[in-house]
């Protein structure tokens, strides 16, 4: 089984929360205007989605730090 990135993780898990507490919360509130409700919704999306893109470039970076130092490694302990 492939090993899922924290990213993953961290994007699901905030999707699900925040879609858990739309799904909980915002039929109870009368208070604001539908129009807000989705603004709030959607900006709500945009921002998890957003983490998720900086974690995962993140990580590709790390990922490529680490194989360019492997590959330095190897190569001058052929030399």
């Amino acid at each position: 089984m492939k090993k899922r990135r924290k990213s993953t993780w961290v994007f699901i898990a905030l999707f699900l929360y925040v879609t858990a507490m739309m799904a909980y919360l915002v039929p109870k509130n009368h208070e604001v205007s539908n129009l807000e409700k989705y603004i709030t919704i959607a900006v709500s999306y945009i921002i998890i989605f957003l983490l998720w893109w900086v974690l995962r470039k993140k990580e590709n970076i790390k990922r490529r730090r680490e194989e360019s130092s492997n590959q330095s490694n190897t190569n001058n302990n052929k030399n």
